[in-house]
């Protein structure tokens, strides 16, 4: 960052302690003297049948998509509508935000939540210039692997929903960061509310 003439704040938090969130926002903001964009991006999920999930893999799962996502937006906000000068914020939702996708009960609702939360903030914060999107991939590579693929040789009907339209198997991490950077750029200074795919064409048929 130091050749780039940059400088960045960094906080290892958990996006289930609010408290905590709320410091490191607040923190950087008085290091850096402002806040532009929120990226809400924490995520994990597990694999199963709905009625077969742990319980304690339901919980984790709901409360690091959907109530981490809350936190980091309810830390933000306060700051930016006091700013005065509008921003962006863009969630990290998924395919499984759109679609109920089979064997990630636990990951799709929280994703769903995530979109509804997205789309609600569109049009509380609409009024203070504030712009709220989300961006929905299927599979990225990275570590965040659901290992889902034994359980669809298991029950082969369900492998359809996971089918691509493009042959690439997988994103990148920077083909996510494209469309985040776009969405929080005044490129996209008109466009709030929407749902952006990242996808390889899977929500398109």
């Amino acid at each position: 960052m130091e050749k780039l003439d940059r400088r960045i704040v960094t906080s290892i938090t958990d996006v289930r302690d609010y408290d905590g969130v709320r410091a490191a926002v607040e923190r950087g903001v008085a290091e850096l003297g402002r806040l532009d964009v929120v990226v809400a991006n924490a995520g994990m999920t597990t694999s199963g049948r709905a009625w077969e999930i742990p319980l304690e893999h339901w919980d984790a799962t709901i409360a690091i998509n959907l109530t981490g996502a809350y936190y980091t937006a309810r830390a933000a906000i306060p700051i930016l509508i006091e700013q005065g000068a509008g921003g962006a914020i863009v969630f990290t939702s998924s395919v499984a935000g759109l679609v109920g996708l089979p064997l990630l009960a636990d990951y799709v609702a929280a994703k769903h939540g995530v979109t509804g939360l997205a789309k609600t903030l569109a049009n509380e914060l609409g009024q203070y210039r504030i712009r709220v999107n989300s961006v929905h991939p299927f599979g990225v590579n990275t570590e965040l692997k659901p290992g889902l693929r034994e359980l669809i040789d298991r029950d082969p009907g369900l492998g359809s929903l996971y089918t691509a339209t493009l042959p690439d198997p997988v994103s990148e991490p920077e083909d996510i960061a494209a469309a985040v950077t776009w969405l929080a750029s005044d490129e996209a200074r008109h466009i709030t509310g929407i749902q952006l795919p990242v996808d390889l064409g899977r929500t398109n048929r």
